[in-house]
């Protein structure tokens, strides 16, 4: 994927953190000073965000030359060095912590998802995300998924239709909200809707709903779903996935589970910068 996708998150950290530019490196390092350093990798996990390291230096404006030493996708060990660089030291040290945030979050999100899809191999569940992104990261979460082995549902309210709970209460009944929405939708959008118990799985499909959300059942009433809908409607396993055992949810026969966490409650790949 071509980094410059992620230019506005690069150019929004940089201006939060340097409004003004790195008080601190201006008044300690001369001007000129070339450092070279290393990106070490301080655990276990899915490298994701690579290229976003010399994209941010680009942007930056300096003189700074990147080796990688790995690819998006690619597992590393702790102490693996995942890059090199050498440069203009004031242009590496004001990108430094954009650099470490973004491809850090990256690459625990891409973990994150590898170990959710390595558990479900084997069964014809796929691992999606949510919206439950970091406000402004969206586009960067989702990528991640998608290394690890992860599916995107909608990247916006804009893409699809998903009917919610709240939305059936101001349609009035889950069979109008799925009424209207399938009398505007065009052909090539999906309708979705949120079903918490099997009656409302039945009103969905019997109004048109092409996907239904299984939203906090039970692995029982799940099963009992997969039976009721016989692959006429494709089935989505949801609510704090993240805590459930996942073979045993893939069991049921669901064609999807979305986990929140994988964006919302994400532990970051710890990563460093050593300047030598």
């Amino acid at each position: 994927m071509k980094m410059r996708i992620f230019d506005e998150i690069i150019i929004g950290s940089l201006k939060e953190d340097a409004p003004n530019g790195d008080i601190t490196t201006e008044y300690t390092v001369p001007e000129g000073t070339v450092v070279s350093g290393e990106f070490i990798s301080k655990g276990d996990g899915v490298i994701c965000g690579l290229g976003i390291i010399s994209r941010t230096f680009e942007l930056i404006g300096g003189n700074v030359e990147v080796n990688l030493y790995f690819k998006d996708g690619d597992e590393v060990k702790k102490g693996d060095v995942i890059a090199a660089i050498k440069g203009d030291a004031k242009t590496i040290l004001i990108g430094e912590r954009t650099v470490l945030n973004l491809i850090q979050r990256a690459s625990g999100i891409a973990t994150m998802t590898k170990n959710a899809s390595d558990q479900v191999k084997g069964y014809k569940a796929k691992i999606t995300d949510t919206r439950k992104t970091m406000p402004l990261l969206r586009v960067l979460d989702k990528y991640a998924v998608r290394v690890g082995g992860g599916y995107n549902h909608r990247f916006s309210l804009s893409d699809g239709v998903l009917i919610k709970d709240n939305h059936i209460k101001a349609a009035g009944s889950v069979t109008d909200a799925v009424i209207r929405a399938k009398a505007k939708v065009p052909h090539t959008i999906k309708v979705e809707v949120e079903a918490e118990n099997l009656d409302m799985l039945r009103e969905a499909m019997s109004a048109g709903a092409d996907i239904v959300m299984l939203d906090n059942m039970t692995n029982g009433e799940m099963k009992k779903a997969a039976e009721i809908a016989a692959g006429r409607v494709l089935l989505e396993a949801s609510g704090n996935m993240g805590d459930k055992n996942l073979v045993d949810v893939a069991k049921t026969g669901v064609d999807i589970i979305s986990i929140g966490a994988l964006t919302h409650s994400v532990k970051v790949l710890d990563i460093s910068l050593k300047l030598r």
